[in-house]
């Protein structure tokens, strides 16, 4: 077994009450910086991955393609702002399913532009450029701005990550959650709700701070694999690179990552993987099932059974923590992940 009942349901009241917290406009203790929280000024200009997109008003009708930008738009208290989402991973964050379920989802992987087009957006936000970007399956900024539709992208799918090469990009350097807390603070702006996004933030940033006070797992001693999916259940996994977020959960965590790939999800053999022998191995969960891997029962049985796999010391010893992959991408979730790994240290028996 992995991760226990009861921290599954301590994450999930966690969030629940976040969510309670920030809808009755609760003040967090943490200073907010003044300047974060004066009214936007209109028009304004935001530089999104290396275009300049201009609002001349806050947006009323948003399009949201990616569960991370939709659960940002939650959180910010703009719902009723957006008007279809697509792109969805696993349950929206507790305390805004009844929110959620009056939106339209347009699909819950790839939606058509078609169908982006007749809900008849002034915005449309993309978590990933290969949704909405240069080579946009979707479709290119330029497309969307032919319609008068203006398009943000979540700055940590291309700030210091290459994407031209296609697949899920490389990342020269590490992402870091200053990436996130920088697409909360821009949207809160263009949608003129600055002190909603100063105490996200803040909360989040409180949150991290706790949980890298909590472990010092030991100089590298502790190593992980993080395992998102693969293509077959019998071939090469698809690995957190180096400078992926995972590998910034195992840095503020000072855990070592057993792939030093700057891609964001190479492919590794599992000889490679036993070689190297991780500690802990992190298993993706989701409800998306592109390919059969996504289901983390698929991956937990592949463990046990695979003839190189389950004799990795990290399985024989159930090392194994399963994480949502919201955790394990550019969300507001990434949090999550830290003080998932935190505690699975902890109960391991792994802390310094």
């Amino acid at each position: 077994m992995t991760f226990p009942k009861t921290r599954a349901r301590w994450s999930k009241a966690c969030w629940s009450s976040f969510a309670v917290m920030l809808a009755a406009g609760f003040s967090l203790t943490l200073s907010i910086d003044p300047a974060a929280a004066q009214a936007t000024k209109y028009p304004l200009k935001i530089t999104n991955c290396g275009r300049t997109v201009t609002f001349d008003h806050a947006p009323q009708r948003t399009v949201s393609v990616g569960q991370s930008g939709t659960e940002v738009l939650y959180l910010l208290g703009l719902a009723d702002k957006v008007v279809g989402t697509a792109v969805w991973f696993g349950p929206v964050l507790p305390g805004y399913e009844e929110a959620n379920v009056k939106i339209p989802r347009l699909a819950d992987n790839d939606p058509s532009f078609e169908s982006v087009i007749a809900k008849k957006p002034d915005l449309v936000t993309a978590q990933f450029q290969w949704h909405v970007g240069p080579s946009g399956i979707v479709g290119k900024p330029e497309q969307f701005e032919e319609l008068g539709v203006q398009t943000y992208v979540s700055p940590a799918d291309c700030v210091g990550k290459d994407n031209s090469s296609g697949g899920d990009g490389t990342r020269g350097t590490l992402f870091t959650m200053d990436l996130v807390y920088q697409e909360i603070r821009e949207l809160a702006e263009i949608f003129d709700v600055q002190e909603r996004g100063s105490k996200v933030i803040a909360d989040l940033k409180a949150r991290e701070e706790a949980a890298r006070r909590k472990i010092a797992a030991g100089d590298g001693k502790v190593s992980a694999a993080f395992w998102f999916s693969s293509a077959k259940v019998d071939v090469d996994p698809y690995m957190a690179g180096k400078n992926s977020v995972p590998g910034y959960i195992m840095s503020v965590l000072a855990v070592r990552n057993i792939v030093e790939s700057e891609e964001e999800w190479p492919s590794v053999g599992w000889e490679t993987v036993a070689k190297a022998d991780p500690t802990i191995i992190v298993a993706g969960r989701m409800d998306r099932r592109r390919y059969p891997a996504d289901d983390i029962a698929v991956k937990l049985n592949f463990l046990k059974t695979d003839p190189v796999a389950s004799l990795m010391p990290a399985v024989k010893q159930g090392h194994v923590v399963e994480m949502d992959v919201q955790a394990m991408q550019p969300s507001v979730r990434v949090v999550d992940g830290i003080e998932m790994l935190a505690n699975a240290i902890q109960r391991f028996g792994l802390k310094r």
